[in-house]
């Protein structure tokens, strides 16, 4: 959302490691375990970059309601009228920088 700077990300639990649901393949373990840490640093670099750009960054897990994701953005919505830079994941295993 430019006007606002608001970038909402809905991350898959296996593509991004959810500590919740996120599993780590067995066959290929090696190759596995490379890409998906590598999705998550990406994710990371992201944050940090969009963040020093002034924009607020909301990442929310594919599993959870809709409900959660609501509060979620509710609240971001409203901090995006602030000028401090916010970075909010949507549950307790936040990956937030």
């Amino acid at each position: 959302f430019p006007r606002r700077q608001v970038a909402v990300f809905v991350d898959g639990c296996f593509w991004h490691s959810c500590p919740e649901h996120g599993t780590r393949p067995k066959r290929n373990g090696d190759w596995w375990g490379a890409k998906l840490d590598t999705n998550i640093e990406r994710d990371r670099r992201n944050n940090d970059r969009l963040i020093a750009a002034g924009w607020r960054v909301v990442r929310i897990w594919e599993h959870q309601s809709v409900h959660q994701a609501q509060m979620v953005w509710a609240t971001v919505w409203v901090a995006a009228d602030d000028m401090a830079p916010l970075s909010y994941s949507a549950a307790t295993h936040s990956r937030s920088t």
